[in-house]
């Protein structure tokens, strides 16, 4: 029913013409004796107000004047003489969902309600806001609907990320009379490559094929889409190839698929490209620089710079400079990353993101990364859990735990932070690393959703504080609730055994790992074994497993000189040598393999072969160590 009371309860009139206070479409009596709009405006010229007013007139006169909010207000006060579509395209450069709900009720009220087109609109201007339940509650009631009703519903679901319900409508859309014209079928692929239903999408292909539609540009750029999408690279090139018109956006789309796969097909398709005088957008070097990424290719990252100078792009261009932060953040750039953000981009959360991550993941740990988070924080720049979770990592490497717990407080301030399973995992490995092991397992308990790296942390954390068996019991936990270990879990383990000297529950890992997982040795697990050994006084057993031959990884640099190492603290002057011989072969210009040899000499008052290694050392140039500093004066 139309409630045309006011908020006292009585019967309402606005300004005094009469004018209802109408609720929502859906509350409107739908069931109002409709008379027919097309047979009122029968033999006017134009569209009129009583008394000769034009209505177009008024609203560009009105809009001039006063803005878009005063003219709709107008037009909502005079719709009830008149025409509803110079209103409804004028709410649609405007998100005022009140003044188009008036006009809709209005258009009920006084019978327009009947107008295919006048619906169109209506249908178009809700889904165009996003308002996608009364844009179907007024198709449904529609008398009468057309293809542009129905493109209209599918184009707003799709736009919506309502994808389903999309690809369900257009599939009624086919038992009725009415033929999809070039924009359905644009959002019907859209739809269904957002659903990655690549068997749906070749169905609407054959559609495609079967109709009027089979060369035209925007259909066949939606179709690349979808096949680069789902990763059939091969029949969107066929499907590239076989267009007799292509326009830059084609050309990105093929572009852009290759990035992931086949970075040298991206940069061969921008040649060809540029050979046939296409001009490169913003799109087309983001796309570029994503393939620069997959191949670590800093140089390329730098000649694309260059060109994108040469054609005119400047500073002003947004997106092609965050393209150009990240991709030189990722290809080890930072210093480039930092004066593009110092430039333009401050504040600028994907830039951010990339120079932060980037700063954490080299081990960079200038002064750089605080500034910039503290950059985001004044500026009140929309954070996220990748910031937050890269912080984290740096007051980890730094061992701050104080900034750790600020940024942690920081983080369960905030409304915009989402503590996902790898920020959490971010929280215990600070805690763990930090010495605060308490802090750590109340962070790993309070997590919902626990993934392998979640387990690997806490159970490093006790490694690293020596409790054996509380790694070995949340281990099993772990095992208990079907999590699988992964190397690196194994890696934590070992490396607790081997700061407890546990051999005997060592060797026992190093079989589960290998027999029942069936998880390969790396170096780094053998020198936990090397390391495990020796630290009991097992140099012999220690040795037989690096020249193994039933050892899955080769004697390795990392770990012959943790069994250097050993054989010096253990004072084993023959072994030393064995293992001394081979690191030397293998870094003759690495001065610490020398003074390991050369101490285990000296400890058994060997002063001559002591001698001959420092003078070998001198010989090699393996004497030009890096001179220590210290930040304290």
């Amino acid at each position: 029913m139309v409630d045309d009371r006011t908020q006292d309860g009585t019967l309402g009139k606005g300004n005094g013409d009469g004018f209802a206070h109408l609720g929502r479409p859906d509350d409107i009596d739908v069931s109002i004796e409709l008379r027919d709009w097309l047979f009122a405006l029968e033999g006017r010229e134009g569209h009129y107000l009583p008394g000769g007013v034009n209505i177009e007139a008024n609203i560009v006169a009105s809009e001039d004047k006063s803005g878009h909010d005063d003219t709709l207000n107008w037009v909502a006060e005079s719709l009830k003489f008149s025409v509803k579509q110079p209103a409804l395209k004028l709410c649609s450069y405007q998100t005022l969902e009140k003044q188009f709900v008036l006009i809709h009720g209005n258009s009920v009220t006084n019978g327009f309600i009947s107008n295919l087109h006048l619906n169109n609109s209506l249908v178009n201007l809700y889904a165009r806001h996003g308002d996608m339940k009364h844009a179907r509650k007024l198709f449904d009631r529609m008398p009468e609907r057309d293809v542009v009703s129905w493109t209209a519903m599918i184009s707003g679901y799709s736009g919506c990320g309502y994808h389903l319900s999309a690809f369900l409508l257009f599939k009624q859309m086919r038992r009725e009379p009415v033929r999809a014209n070039d924009f359905t079928y644009g959002s019907v692929l859209k739809s269904c490559k957002g659903l990655g239903c690549l068997k749906e999408g070749m169905q609407v292909h054959g559609c495609v094929e079967k109709g009027r539609f089979v060369e035209n540009l925007v259909v066949r750029s939606a179709l690349l889409c979808l096949y680069a999408k789902c990763g059939k690279m091969e029949d969107a090139r066929l499907l590239f190839e076989s267009m007799k018109e292509r326009d830059l956006v084609s050309w990105n789309i093929i572009i852009h698929g290759y990035t992931a796969s086949a970075a040298d097909t991206s940069f061969g398709l921008f040649q060809l490209m540029l050979a046939e005088g296409k001009k490169p957008d913003c799109y087309t070097f983001g796309s570029l620089l994503r393939a620069s990424i997959q191949v670590n290719c800093l140089e390329m990252v730098s000649e694309l710079h260059g060109f994108a100078i040469k054609l005119g792009f400047k500073r002003s261009d947004v997106a092609l400079v965050r393209s150009l932060i990240v991709a030189y953040a990722k290809c080890g750039s930072l210093g480039n990353a930092l004066k593009l953000y110092d430039r333009t981009m401050k504040g600028d959360l994907i830039s951010c993101t990339a120079i932060i991550t980037g700063l954490a993941q080299q081990n960079n740990f200038t002064s750089d990364a605080f500034d910039i988070f503290k950059e985001m924080i004044l500026m009140k720049t929309q954070m996220d859990e990748v910031v937050v979770s890269s912080m984290l990592k740096i007051c980890t490497t730094i061992a701050s735990i104080s900034i750790g717990r600020q940024i942690h407080c920081f983080a369960l301030k905030s409304s915009q932070i989402r503590f996902d399973v790898a920020l959490r995992n971010s929280l215990i490995d600070m805690y763990a690393k930090s010495g605060e092991i308490e802090d750590a397992v109340l962070a790993f308990e309070e997590m919902e959703e626990k993934d392998v790296r979640s387990w690997t942390s806490l159970i490093s954390g006790y490694g690293r504080h020596g409790d054996i068996e509380k790694a070995i019991s949340l281990y099993n936990r772990m095992e208990q609730e079907g999590i699988k270990p992964n190397d690196v879990t194994f890696l934590a383990l070992l490396s607790a055994c081997s700061h407890t000297g546990e051999t005997e529950i060592g060797w026992k890992i190093l079989n589960t790992m290998i027999n029942k997982y069936g998880i390969k040795v790396r170096e780094e697990h053998l020198s936990c074994m090397v390391d495990m050994l020796a630290r009991g006084g097992n140099l012999e057993d220690a040795y037989e497993l690096i020249r193994s031959e039933n050892s899955i990884t080769s004697l390795s640099s990392s770990t012959c000189g943790a069994f250097l190492d050993a054989c010096r603290r253990h004072g084993d002057v023959q072994l030393s040598q064995v293992a001394a011989a081979q690191l030397l072969s293998m870094e003759p210009k690495k001065p610490v393999n020398y003074i390991n040899l050369a101490s285990v000499y000296a400890s058994n008052e060997d002063w001559d072969n002591a001698l001959k290694t420092r003078k070998l050392m001198k010989e090699t140039g393996s004497c030009n160590k890096s001179p220590g500093y210290s930040i304290v004066y």
